[in-house]
């Protein structure tokens, strides 16, 4: 073994900018990991506060300066509380949604849901008559049979609905099959050869204002090129549309790629901006047609940085294996707080955050609690030799897709969400308890 000061160094590409040591011990948005656990225990997911929303306003301004008058949606399946909500809405981002729960929300946290826009690609006759009486701003309409009861809702409510629809374009996002949503085996959107009569059928009716088309390519997209494809396609099928009426908009979702790990470089996303502007004019050009106004839909990039989970070491065991040695490292967490691993083998980093080591790099792997070979937090990282039982472990880059997919596998509890910001912090969900999941179980005298 060897010293490797990259072991304790907290890497400025995947850390929150307010992350940094002092006498050996992280603080995240002015505050110390030691006296944020003293309060709210772990596991923790902290939420700087600052990051997500400075990440809010670059992304909207570097859209802004290379298109004119964007749309920026945030993607709330990414994570959303209703301070989030209200954090990106102040930003001036509109919100997307993709679920009834998710539209609740957003409606009891007072965003204005003219902003709105509503995903998902099976919502019922009774999700859409709430969302229309609502008054939300624009549903995005996946299938012609919700086609169907869109304008069935529509007409009986007495009102003209905004909408756009998906369309799936065939371009396969370089990311992992489950997260390239626009190759044509999938469950998304409409065939492009069918939008031409589902236009003239939306148009012919009056019920419905089309806005617009809407695609989306994909998750953890590091650089312009899946775009530009995409922009071939969607213009074609805009350009050809244009004669049968007006198509102001065109969405082409989000899916920009962030780092979790040294080895990911993604674009800067005034590069990622610029060269999607650039794609886009040249496709409008070939087309012989003016630029529509551009829609975004970005998540991760927003809220995945801006997220640090917290856990507390349990166990070490040491493995000598045919390659060398491996350091299992347990903590109180797992799958049930972060399944991005087991879902799709997503790659993490980690660092002992209470103290600094000198201590010489170990080959190690964050494991969790469950009762899963498969529960593994960081598949492989290096971590001071010295790790040991009652270590703060944090793991960063965990804001997106890690509470919004958590679970309570072996009846776990799922960990707060606590806002960190100017040095003092705040709960935005609170800790669930063993006692709220026993209220639900009827067998116990839980609610029926």
């Amino acid at each position: 073994m060897t010293h490797s000061p990259e072991a304790d160094a907290l890497q400025p590409a995947i850390w929150p900018a307010s992350a940094h040591r002092v006498d050996g011990v992280v603080h995240v948005g002015g505050t110390s990991v030691d006296a944020l656990v003293a309060e709210h225990g772990t596991p923790l997911m902290l939420l700087d506060e600052g990051e997500l929303r400075g990440r809010a306003r670059r992304i909207r301004a570097a859209f802004s300066a290379v298109l004119d008058d964007p749309i920026v949606y945030y993607a709330g399946k990414a994570l959303l509380t209703a301070d989030v909500a209200r954090w990106v809405t102040a930003e001036g981002l509109g919100v997307d949604v993709c679920s009834a729960g998710e539209l609740a929300l957003v409606r009891a946290a007072g965003v204005d849901l003219a902003h709105v826009g509503y995903h998902g690609s099976n919502k019922s006759e009774a999700e859409l008559r709430v969302a229309v009486a609502a008054g939300i701003g624009t549903i995005v309409v996946d299938s012609e049979l919700e086609l169907e009861r869109l304008t069935r809702v529509a007409s009986e409510a007495g009102v003209r609905q905004g909408m756009r629809l998906r369309i799936n374009v065939g371009v396969h996002a370089s990311t992992h099959e489950f997260l390239a949503t626009s190759h044509e085996d999938q469950k998304f959107g409409v065939p492009i050869a069918d939008a031409p009569a589902l236009v003239a059928r939306i148009r012919a009716d009056d019920v419905l204002e089309l806005r617009g088309l809407h695609t989306h390519i994909g998750s953890q997209i590091f650089d312009g090129a899946g775009f530009a494809a995409a922009f071939d396609r969607m213009v074609a099928l805009h350009a050809s549309l244009l004669p049968g009426g007006p198509l102001p908009e065109l969405n082409v979702g989000g899916g920009f790629g962030i780092a979790y790990t040294e080895a990911d470089d993604p674009q800067p996303i005034e590069q990622i901006a610029a060269s999607f502007a650039e794609a886009l004019r040249a496709a409008c050009e070939r087309e012989g047609i003016g630029m529509p106004r551009v829609a975004i839909e970005p998540g991760r990039s927003i809220a995945g940085p801006a997220g640090v989970t917290i856990y507390r070491v349990g166990t070490i065991k040491r493995m000598e294996l045919a390659d060398g040695e491996r350091v299992y490292v347990s903590v109180d967490g797992g799958m049930s707080d972060n399944p991005r691993h087991v879902l799709y083998g997503a790659q993490y980093t980690a660092r002992v955050v209470s103290r600094s080591s000198d201590a010489d790099a170990v080959r190690a792997r964050v494991v969790g609690l469950h009762c899963e070979s498969g529960d593994i937090v960081v598949d492989e990282v290096r971590l001071p030799g010295d790790v040991a039982p009652g270590d703060l472990l944090a793991v960063p880059a965990t804001g997106a897709y890690c509470a919004s997919l958590a679970s309570n596998y072996n009846m776990t509890p799922r960990p707060p969400i606590v806002a960190v910001a100017d040095g003092a912090s705040r709960v935005l969900v609170r800790r669930e308890t063993i006692d709220d999941l026993l209220a639900r179980d009827a067998g116990l005298g839980g609610t029926a």
